[in-house]
């Protein structure tokens, strides 16, 4: 090992110490945490690879899209709506979030629990709180994470997920996990890496705090004259349906829109020369899931995309 590598090595231990005393401190077992952080020795490099490389350029909606929604995840997605009729009902009936926006959620974070990262939370996290341009944010998620492992709700070797510590098949940050995970079968653990009920659960928690409107849908896809005024364009801007119509803003199969009071914006993601849509409040439940418009827009149209008729 070269003196350069030692001493950055030797720094990272330092940092480990501190955060162990921390840990403790916050009242989290020593057990938990010298089980925890026993076998890392250093930042992983994969881990900051990711960190480093991510693409700074956006895929246009289209190309998101294509990547995000095929055959296989719609007839993948109709399986598990009908695979679990019970628990869907059951949360369904409790949070007031329609069963098909919580298998397109699931199917877009991890093909419905096929791919929802190998990377060990405590390490991704130890390396992006320790190397991270936001080290705090990743080290406040590392002590969430560790004491996630010390109140026994999952083992150290399935606390798996993304590089970035995205954790289980609904990919939440420890922190999420706090304020949204749910013990769904009431069995005294909350396991959003296997256990059907929870994982449901916590999604439809999570919507239902992100203030969504039950009985609504998210948006539509529409058309719009070619002058249309610009400033109409964005989510600051809420008029009814009725108003739109008026602005010349028609369905996508070109018939008018509804006359109605319901409140929506509209968005173009890529332009005006791209897709654009009227959107509503539970838009906005799924942008607090994901400030992205592309993700936002790719759920609620996978969730049409499930019930549609054959």
């Amino acid at each position: 090992m070269s003196l350069g590598a030692a001493t950055a090595s030797n720094q990272f231990t330092e940092w480990l110490a501190v955060l162990r005393q921390d840990a403790i401190a916050a009242g989290i077992s020593a057990t938990t945490v010298d089980n925890a952080l026993s076998g890392i020795r250093q930042p992983k490099k994969k881990v900051i690879h990711h960190d480093r490389n991510q693409p700074e350029k956006k895929a246009t909606l289209q190309r998101y899209m294509a990547g995000k929604i095929n055959g296989t995840r719609i007839e993948h997605g109709r399986t598990m709506l009908e695979r679990y009729p019970t628990w869907l009902t059951r949360v369904e009936q409790r949070y007031g979030v329609p069963r098909r926006y919580l298998i397109a959620l699931w199917g877009i974070e991890t093909h419905y629990g096929a791919y929802s990262g190998n990377f060990s939370v405590i390490q991704a996290l130890a390396t992006l709180a320790y190397d991270s341009r936001r080290g705090d944010y990743f080290r406040k998620e590392l002590l969430k994470a560790l004491q996630i492992l010390d109140e026994g709700h999952v083992s150290l070797a399935r606390m798996k997920g993304s590089w970035a510590g995205a954790m289980g098949q609904c990919q939440f940050m420890p922190s999420s996990f706090y304020h949204y995970a749910i013990d769904g079968n009431k069995d005294g653990r909350i396991d959003i890496w296997a256990t059907i009920p929870d994982i449901f659960a916590s999604m439809a928690n999570y919507l239902e705090k992100a203030h969504w409107q039950t009985g609504q849908t998210w948006g539509r896809q529409v058309t719009v004259p070619k002058d249309l005024n610009h400033n109409l364009i964005g989510l600051k801007t809420r008029l009814p349906l009725a108003q739109w119509r008026e602005h010349g803003v028609r369905q996508l199969n070109d018939s008018p829109l509804p006359s109605s009071e319901l409140r929506a914006s509209l968005i173009a993601p890529d332009g005006l020369n791209g897709p654009t849509y009227l959107v509503y409040d539970n838009f906005r439940a799924l942008l607090r899931w994901n400030r992205s418009h592309r993700f936002a827009i790719t759920v609620g149209t996978l969730a049409d995309k499930l019930v549609e008729k054959k």
